[in-house]
């Protein structure tokens, strides 16, 4: 390849906010995989957000990109799976496959989009130093003729629409709104966009913790759920905390320890066949590799408010942040049902396709 913005490119992030700020640009913030595209003639390149390629993950998608892009361009985006209207992180994850065989197959039976919201690079020029009003226009005329699975991420400056967008998408699986400043240059790895993501807080079972990579402290807590069936699930992990807090925390679950898994709910989590029948913590996936999952039982009997912005299925999509020890709920209480829905949004209106 030879163009003027060459890879591997860290991708502009984005710092949290509770609030939309006024005078931005505005987009919706999508679930997927963040991805720089490269395009040099017969050439593609798709790089991920910590720079490592994706090309081979997703032939389909270079197909199509090499249709619908122009001759040499560099551009942001995210990568997407849909499923009945909506996105769908988990078809996404298993995109991620070591056979060539797999990945084929899986092209055809859960084929990826690119949702495009920013131009690096066209022809000859770079634009990291334009302004984003100015890229965004660019990006615009260079997709005008783009369709399915190649889209323009839709854009606005009204505030209105912002917080509009932020109630209603969710429904079709995005999960907030990004606010760009308008004259902003193109600044990789540095966290000068806004995101504004939903919260919300669940009562959850601590059912065991795992340790620190510094030492006997708490590293994450192991949050549960109970389903209809009254079987503890595995909902996800509250973690990010101050190292004097993680040494607090080690203490007052001290005496909540077992010696061992013996009786306790998730006592069958190294057998597949438990994995594969509920949530269980410390299932092996070539996402964890050989990254240690033992984690130290803990009798469920304490209750904790957490916050998480949205759920994947039936698991926080993200990790979620302590919020309060819970003396006066019971663990049984802490089921699914207290879980608010979004309510449903095609995305196709979103993408402005339907």
């Amino acid at each position: 390849m030879d163009l003027p913005v060459m890879p591997p490119v860290l991708p502009m992030l984005a710092k949290s906010a509770s609030v939309i700020p006024p005078g931005m640009q505005y987009e919706a913030k999508w679930d997927g995989f963040r991805a720089i595209v490269f395009r040099d003639g017969p050439e593609i390149e798709v790089g991920s957000r910590s720079g490592k390629p994706l090309t081979r993950y997703f032939p389909e998608l270079v197909d199509a990109l090499l249709r619908q892009l122009p001759g040499r361009c560099v551009l942001d985006g995210e990568i997407v799976v849909a499923r009945g209207g909506r996105l769908d992180f988990d078809a996404l994850l298993e995109r991620i496959h070591p056979a060539d065989s797999r990945v084929r197959h899986l092209a055809e039976v859960t084929p990826a989009g690119l949702i495009a919201f920013d131009l690096l690079a066209l022809g000859d020029r770079s634009l990291m130093d334009t302004p984003q009003r100015e890229r965004r226009e660019a990006l615009t005329d260079a997709l005008r003729g783009a369709h399915d699975p190649v889209f323009t991420a839709p854009v606005t400056h009204d505030l209105e629409v912002a917080r509009g967008w932020f109630e209603q998408f969710e429904g079709a699986g995005l999960d907030g709104v990004i606010a760009k400043p308008p004259g902003l240059p193109y600044r990789p790895g540095e966290r000068v966009m806004v995101k504004v993501k939903h919260e919300r807080t669940a009562d959850c079972v601590v059912a065991g913790l795992r340790l620190h990579k510094s030492g006997p402290v708490v590293g994450s807590l192991l949050l549960g759920l109970y389903d209809d069936a009254g079987r503890l699930q595995h909902v996800g992990v509250c973690a990010s905390f101050p190292m004097r807090r993680r040494q607090e925390l080690m203490a007052e679950l001290e005496p909540l320890r077992m010696a061992d898994v013996g009786g306790h709910p998730w006592q069958e989590w190294a057998s597949a066949d438990a994995q594969a029948a509920d949530r269980l913590p410390g299932g092996p996936s070539r996402w964890t590799g050989k990254k240690d999952l033992s984690w130290l039982p803990l009798r469920p009997e304490r209750v904790l408010e957490v916050a998480y912005d949205h759920m994947q299925g039936d698991r926080f999509r993200h990790t979620a942040q302590f919020r309060r020890w819970r003396p006066d709920r019971e663990p049984r209480q802490c089921t699914y049902a207290q879980l608010e829905e979004p309510v449903s949004y095609d995305l196709a209106r979103v993408l402005g396709t339907g």
